[in-house]
């Protein structure tokens, strides 16, 4: 069996487990392999700031992302809510580098998951006048956006 039956096993036995049965569809893209899943019972996964989702993206990562054959990773998405998450937290980056550049300042975004960080790591990066960088020593840390000198 192929990764992709694979992972998609994997998730139909971990959502039964859960009590969950949802849709899963699973999609190749350039920035990694969505997972996404869609049913009336995905709300579930959702509350609790989608802390079950983001345990989910995390299992399935730790589990299969070594297979892949280059750095890309699994995103595990819910109704299209991580999409609509994700699109907001590059807006807020590129609102911290606007500032950054108009105050000489740099600025604080946190605390964010490995998975957040990197969105803003990208987000930073398409933009050469600025860096970013993470601090902290925990799993959720600190991103400072600022302009490079």
């Amino acid at each position: 069996m192929d990764l992709h039956g694979r992972v998609h096993e994997f998730m139909q036995k971990t959502l039964g487990a859960m009590g969950v049965p949802l849709e899963i569809a699973i999609v190749d893209g350039g920035d990694g392999v969505r997972v996404e899943l869609s049913g009336e019972n995905g709300e579930v996964l959702l509350r609790r700031k989608a802390e079950a989702l983001d345990a989910l993206q995390h299992i399935v990562n730790t589990a299969f992302r070594r297979e892949l054959k280059d750095d890309r990773s699994f995103v595990v998405d819910c109704l299209d809510y991580r999409k609509a998450k994700d699109a907001e937290l590059k807006q807020m980056a590129r609102f911290f580098m606007e500032k950054a550049k108009s105050t000489g300042t740099p600025q604080e975004m946190g605390p964010l998951n490995p998975y957040q960080r990197r969105l803003v790591h990208i987000a930073v990066a398409e933009d050469a006048q600025m860096s970013s960088e993470s601090i902290g020593d925990a799993f959720l840390k600190t991103v400072i956006i600022s302009v490079r000198r």
